[in-house]
């Protein structure tokens, strides 16, 4: 019975602590709303990350995950903002 428990709290810790944004050879990092001024980057494009609003309103009862997936890892960079006007439709 012991272990049952030690293993379901592995598995919630290896759960809170694992966020769902890719990693991208990209020169930015995934922001939240509490480190937007921080880590946003204004010539990358992000993306909301799916994933991570799953698991917060899965586990909105602990709110520590909640707190961090859409704090501090609620976008991921996805590629560099095109600058170019007349680019925009061929480079993506």
């Amino acid at each position: 019975m012991k272990v049952t428990k030690l293993l379901a709290l592995g598995l919630v810790f290896a759960i809170l602590f694992t966020g769902c944004a890719q990693r991208k050879r990209i020169n930015g990092h995934t922001y939240g709303i509490f480190t937007q001024q921080s880590k946003q980057n204004p010539n990358i494009e992000y993306e909301i990350v799916i994933g991570n609003v799953i698991w917060s309103i899965i586990l909105i009862e602990t709110i520590i995950a909640p707190i961090y997936f859409i704090g501090f890892s609620l976008y991921q960079p996805v590629s560099p903002k095109i600058t170019d006007e007349n680019m925009k439709g061929i480079i993506k």
